[in-house]
């Protein structure tokens, strides 16, 4: 059973920072989705119990929610026990829905709902990793700066291709609040923690959460392109963000060439060196791993999944993939109604889907 009244959201604790504050704590509800990221939850929530633990007061409380009240499973494989179903209305602040994988498999028309109606009341609402998807369903994104998981973006982009997520760590845009997930999610805590009181105190929630540098939410999510490829050669950073670009597109390696202003065989020769592959060998590794990623976070069928990363042909994708990853597109989508659908197809178009 939870210890009623302060004991519930301030731990007792060594270090302590007065906070010249006697009003109402900022109330923060968090909705977690089946196959929410804990990193992400628990990234969130430490912060605000760290910030009442510093003070000795109840900053912030937090209560947790599931769509019908029943405890939710994360995508460690943990359960975690709620605090109920939703209510019909959310206490006044902030209102944070936690996703993770799967995102589009576990969207739920309810509680977008819900999440619409409690930002039309005025709360602030947000999201947590993939938690965008249920407010893009809740029609709440629309010319606003939001973010989710850089893993997840492509897929995001292919279900609402009229919005536009950012990479970067979270955005605040009036009352729509969202985070990358991870470690991103605490660091948007801090940012609300310093700006309801102050930033001496949001400074000492870093030092007891052993963060050393906070990151500036318009920073991207990932390292830089040259970090991740392990070279500064600016004529092979170049190609591969021109690549990275242009999945979809039929690839001439003059026309990469040219963007880059050296030749064709310099081209060749550069990738070689510094990545161990062929431009043409990279880009097919990137467009089986964004197929991969279709493939497991939208309900796409592997005709449309083949055509969205470049290929001209079903078999020829399925054939590809199945080498590089060892099972057929066709049965590594965790869309149980793909079965059923392909099924139904003509005869050479699930050959096609399920060549391997």
């Amino acid at each position: 059973m939870r210890e009623p009244g302060v004991r519930r959201f301030v731990a007792r604790g060594v270090a302590h920072i007065d906070v010249l504050y006697d009003g109402a704590p900022v109330a923060v509800s968090f909705v977690l989705v089946p196959q929410f990221t804990m990193l992400a939850f628990t990234s969130a929530v430490e912060p605000f119990r760290v910030a009442n633990q510093l003070s000795g007061k109840t900053l912030f409380e937090w209560a947790v929610w599931s769509a019908e009240g029943e405890p939710v499973s994360a995508s460690n494989g943990m359960t975690m026990v709620v605090d109920g179903a939703l209510p019909a209305e959310a206490p006044p602040g902030y209102v944070l829905v936690c996703a993770g994988v799967e995102p589009e498999r576990h969207l739920s028309r309810k509680l977008a709902d819900w999440i619409r109606v409690q930002w039309r009341r005025g709360r602030t609402v947000g999201s947590l990793c993939t938690g965008a998807y249920t407010l893009a369903r809740a029609g709440i994104l629309k010319n606003r700066q939001f973010t989710l998981h850089w893993e997840n973006i492509p897929g995001f982009r292919e279900s609402w291709p009229d919005l536009e997520p950012e990479r970067r760590l979270y955005c605040i845009d009036n009352r729509v609040i969202t985070s990358a997930g991870g470690v991103a999610a605490a660091e948007l805590a801090l940012r609300l923690i310093s700006d309801h009181y102050g930033p001496e105190l949001g400074q000492a929630v870093m030092n007891m959460c052993l963060l050393s540098n906070l990151r500036l939410p318009n920073d991207d999510q990932m390292p830089s392109l040259a970090a991740r490829l392990g070279t500064r050669n600016e004529h092979v950073v170049r190609a591969v963000a021109w690549l990275e670009s242009r999945i979809a597109d039929e690839f001439r390696l003059d026309d990469c060439a040219e963007h880059v202003g050296v030749t064709p065989r310099q081209i060749q020769r550069l990738f070689r060196r510094y990545l161990g592959v062929t431009p043409v060998q990279y880009l097919n590794s990137l467009r089986l791993s964004h197929g991969r990623m279709l493939l497991s976070e939208t309900n796409m069928t592997v005709m449309e999944v083949a055509v969205a990363c470049g290929y001209v042909s079903a078999s020829h994708f399925a054939k590809s993939f199945r080498r590089k990853y060892g099972v057929a597109p066709g049965k590594y989508t965790h869309f149980p109604g793909h079965a059923q659908t392909l099924a139904k197809a003509p005869r050479a178009v699930r050959r096609e889907a399920i060549a391997s």
